[in-house]
């Protein structure tokens, strides 16, 4: 997976933590804050994630490998390799 989509899944997946469930107009603002979707895709893209970690926890895909602690960048995160759930129709 390319770095370019790996940044945007991580911004992704902090921006859902932003906004939270209960949050009203939950989707709009995701799609605002991660530019370039619109409302359909984001929730798609959050129905993709939740199938890819049901899919981790009833062990049908290995969890994502990361790197470890001291080889990531200044946000903590680690380049890591996830099947790729973005091109699943």
């Amino acid at each position: 997976m390319g770095s370019c989509r790996v940044k945007k899944n991580k911004r992704f997946e902090e921006v859902l933590a932003l906004y939270d469930k209960d949050t009203p107009d939950r989707w709009h603002n995701i799609a605002r804050s991660v530019g370039g979707k619109s409302v359909e895709e984001v929730r798609r893209h959050y129905d993709l994630l939740l199938m890819d970690i049901m899919q981790i926890e009833n062990g049908i895909v290995p969890s994502p490998k990361y790197k470890p602690a001291h080889e990531t960048n200044t946000r903590g995160y680690a380049n890591e390799q996830r099947p790729d759930i973005c091109n699943q129709h």
